[in-house]
């Protein structure tokens, strides 16, 4: 990161480490609003991510009463492969699509994988719950809940509620994945851009643009299906391009009215 961002500056890139609380769109050029200035652009690219969801319980946390980052994840994909999960039991929080295929995954690592539901049935599309329910590595944990995670140094084993009788029971596990969605940083387009409904940025497939001319999302604020670093990153050089080209014609237009 410390060398993308010296070959930005190399440039001429001017950077403000602030908090962007709103936008204005409406008109050309665009403003950009923190607390500390407002920038006025003629192009703009949202490039704010996505942050998975995560539940709250004791231990789940981090620094030292919390296990996050050590046992305790939200991407399976990311994480999956680390030492300390390898041949070791492994569980995964949720019930749609993503708590599928992130069990699935982890049964590459894991010696074993429970899917825990607070629910007696999966919302999950009915190709990706059989292929979960006949893999004999997963075990689905029905009508329960995670209500501490323990250990010692790592993840160790998790506290796991029936919702129904209310029976506490300990479950060892060196491995905890949340997998029940992520929540796109988009607060702040509220009635500025077109969002879908689960309020990821809109944009026309194959390209980076959004509803308004001028502006382009990458990465995970418009991504709801790859979510990965590579991808994100990819994206970003295509809504640099697109930017390029959107300042190429505004000025080819621009000079054509002069």
């Amino acid at each position: 990161m410390d060398r993308c961002r010296a070959q930005s500056v190399r440039f001429g890139t001017q950077i403000f480490t602030e908090t962007v609380s709103n936008v204005d769109f409406s008109a050309s050029p665009f403003k950009v609003m923190s607390d500390e200035r407002t920038v006025l652009a003629d192009a703009v690219i949202i490039a704010t991510g996505a942050v998975a969801k995560r539940l709250e319980f004791p231990g789940s946390g981090d620094g030292a009463n919390g296990y996050w980052n050590r046992g305790i994840s939200a991407c399976a994909v990311c994480d999956g492969a680390a030492p300390i999960f390898r041949n070791k039991p492994l569980a995964v929080i949720g019930g749609g699509d993503s708590a599928m295929e992130e069990a699935t995954f982890l049964t590459k690592y894991g010696s074993k994988v429970y899917i825990i539901h607070r629910r007696d049935e999966f919302r999950a599309s009915k190709i990706m719950r059989n292929r979960a329910l006949s893999n004999p590595k997963i075990e689905v944990i029905w009508n329960s809940a995670v209500v501490e995670a323990y250990g010692e140094k790592s993840l160790g084993g998790l506290k796991v509620e029936n919702v129904v009788t209310g029976e506490v029971s300990d479950l060892e596990v060196s491995g905890l994945f949340f997998a029940i969605g992520h929540e796109p940083a988009t607060k702040f387009l509220d009635g500025q851009l077109q969002l879908d409904a689960e309020r990821y940025v809109a944009t026309v497939p194959g390209t980076t643009k959004t509803s308004v001319r001028g502006v382009f999302a990458a990465g995970d604020v418009q991504d709801k299906k790859y979510r990965q670093a590579i991808t994100a990153a990819g994206s970003g050089c295509m809504a640099a391009l697109d930017a390029e080209h959107y300042l190429q014609e505004l000025g080819a237009q621009e000079g054509k009215s002069d």
